[in-house]
C-alpha cells in the first residue's frame, strides 16, 4: 500500500515516467481530450458523470505528487478570469497562473511535452490547467 494520497495507478505510472519539463493537463468536461492534446500522451478518463470528478479535486492530489514549475490556464475570451482560477491558485504552491487564449492553450496542450491528460467531469467552463513538472531538489548534506 502506498503512503501517498494519490493512489490512481495509471496517473502514478505516467507521473513516475515523467521528468523535469514534462507537462500534465487536467481538463474540464468540455475539453477535446482526444483531439486537442499530444497523441502520445497517456489519457486517464475520470469523467464518470457531469460534475464527477472535478478538476480542483484532481489538481489537489496531483499537486501533492509533483513539483510544479509553472501552470497555464485558458483565459476566457472576455478577458475576465474564470472563478475557478482562485481555487487553482490556492493549490499550485505559489506558482503564478499564466494565461493563454483558447487556441494558444490548445497548441500548448498538443506539444510533445504533454505526457498525461486527465479528463474530468468538471462542468465549470475554462477549468483547464496545464502543469509543467519542476525538479525535486537533492537532499541537503
Amino acid at each position: 500500500m502506498l503512503k501517498t494520497a494519490l493512489l490512481h495507478p495509471e496517473i502514478l505510472q505516467a507521473l513516475a515516467g515523467a521528468g523535469h519539463g514534462s507537462q500534465v493537463l487536467i481538463a474540464d468536461g468540455n475539453y477535446p481530450a482526444s483531439t486537442g492534446t499530444n497523441p502520445a500522451a497517456k489519457r486517464v478518463y475520470l469523467n464518470l458523470a457531469p460534475g464527477l470528478i472535478n478538476a480542483v479535486d484532481v489538481l489537489k492530489y496531483v499537486a501533492q505528487a509533483i513539483p510544479i514549475e509553472s501552470a497555464h490556464v485558458m483565459q476566457p475570451a472576455n478577458g475576465v478570469d474564470a472563478p475557478i482560477f482562485t481555487e487553482f491558485s490556492a493549490l499550485v504552491g505559489g506558482v503564478e497562473l499564466q494565461k493563454l487564449e483558447r487556441f494558444a492553450f490548445y497548441a500548448a496542450a498538443s506539444t510533445s511535452a504533454v505526457c498525461l491528460v486527465i479528463a474530468t467531469g468538471e462542468q465549470r467552463i475554462y477549468a483547464n490547467i496545464l502543469l509543467t513538472i519542476g525538479v525535486v531538489a537533492p537532499p541537503k548534506e
